[in-house]
């Protein structure tokens, strides 16, 4: 393993970098964080960086942050959790400063409108690829009850249209209450 001060380091780089490269929201960059921590570094493994993710997810604030946090926390406690928090605001800071300076000039640019019109479609390629991950490690999980919730979190997202809040605060209730009795059955 790893000294903490190299795992600051790799930290600190590595989420520096995929917040400089990651554009279309948080969500895009799940993949990412994925790839760099679990496929590449094997700092954690994928059921963990799933379980890390939905911690992210339920947190107030940008996913993106969040995810970076308890990721940050988990490899180095507090201070990893800091540097990996530094590292991600950087980009977006600079970038959105600089946007705010030249707003004036970009707002009506139709080159800049084109291209972030054409991101737009490279955006949502990845996201459904994290849906698909996501789901799919689900589903190889062979956990009835975790495939049900899931199928019923899509339905009441997306058919229902019942706020996301609702979701993740039912899911969180399932997830506690099938955590206790899986408890009081190995007591048995």
């Amino acid at each position: 393993m790893e000294n903490k001060r190299q795992v600051l380091i790799k930290l600190f780089i590595s989420t520096l970098y995929l917040s400089a490269f990651t554009f279309g929201g948080g969500y895009v960059i799940v993949t990412l964080l994925k790839k760099k921590f679990v496929d590449e570094y094997h700092w954690i493994e994928e059921n963990e960086m799933l379980d890390l993710v939905a911690i992210a997810q339920s947190a107030p604030g940008a996913i993106a942050v969040n995810g970076a946090i308890v990721v940050g926390y988990k490899l180095a406690g507090i201070i990893g959790a800091l540097t990996a928090i530094v590292a991600t605001i950087i980009p977006p800071f600079v970038i959105i400063s600089l946007i705010s300076v030249f707003y004036a000039a970009f707002r009506s640019n139709a080159i800049i409108s084109q291209m972030l019109e054409g991101m737009q479609a490279g955006v949502g390629a990845v996201i459904a690829s994290v849906v698909y991950e996501m789901g799919a490690g689900v589903v190889q999980s062979k956990s009835t009850s975790s495939i049900i919730i899931m199928v019923l979190a899509f339905i009441a997202a997306c058919v229902l249209e019942i706020n996301v809040i609702y979701i993740v605060l039912a899911c969180i209730l399932l997830g506690v209450i099938r955590t206790l009795i899986h408890k009081r059955r190995e007591v048995k």
